[in-house]
C-alpha cells in the first residue's frame, strides 16, 4: 500500500470528543504522539494532531505541531490530489488537514480526518477550499487516483 498511515487513520474512525470535564484519552494521546503532551483536552483543535499521530505511527516524522497549516511547508508538494495524500484546507479562523480517500460524484474530496464534527470521520469537502496537497518525504510515491463514490452528506464547512 502506498499510504500506510491510512491503516492507522481508519482504525480511529468513530473516536469522538467527550463534552465537559472528561476527555477522550485516544484524542489526547494524538498530542503525545506529536510531542505535544502538554495538551490534555479533547475540545481543542486536533485535526493536525490526528494527522501527525497517524504519520508517526506509520514511521514518518510529522510536523509535530498542532496547526493544520503547518503541513503547507512539510513533505513534498503535489499538484493534484491522490489517494492517501495530506490535504490542507483554508477555513475561517485557521485551517484544516486530513487525508484524501475519495471523491464523490459532485467532485468533492472525501477526507478522512480528525475533528470533523468533533470526531474522526470521512467527510466531503469543497475542493475550492484546498490550499495544498502534500506527501511525506521519503515515503514511496505512486499516484493512485481517488476512487469515486456517492455521498449525500453536506460539505464540511467548520471543523474547529
Amino acid at each position: 500500500m502506498s499510504a500506510p498511515w491510512l491503516t492507522y487513520a481508519r482504525s480511529y474512525i468513530g473516536q469522538k470528543e467527550i463534552p465537559g470535564l472528561k476527555h477522550n484519552s485516544v484524542i489526547v494521546n494524538f498530542f503525545k504522539r506529536i510531542k505535544r503532551g502538554g495538551i490534555k483536552a479533547d475540545e481543542v483543535p486536533w485535526c493536525a494532531a490526528f494527522v501527525g499521530a497517524c504519520l508517526e505511527e506509520a514511521g514518518y516524522v510529522s510536523t509535530r505541531f498542532e496547526s493544520a497549516r503547518s503541513y503547507l511547508e512539510w513533505g513534498s508538494a503535489l499538484g493534484r490530489p491522490c489517494y492517501g495524500c495530506i490535504v490542507v484546507f483554508a477555513r475561517n479562523g485557521g485551517g484544516h488537514v486530513g487525508f484524501a480517500v475519495g471523491r464523490d460524484l459532485k467532485g468533492r474530496l472525501l477526507i478522512l480526518g480528525g475533528n470533523q464534527g468533533d470526531q474522526v470521520s470521512v467527510a466531503p469537502f469543497d475542493p475550492n477550499r484546498v490550499i495544498g496537497y502534500r506527501w511525506p518525504k521519503g515515503a514511496p510515491y505512486e499516484y493512485i487516483a481517488l476512487p469515486e463514490t456517492t455521498c449525500d452528506a453536506a460539505s464540511s464547512t467548520q471543523e474547529a
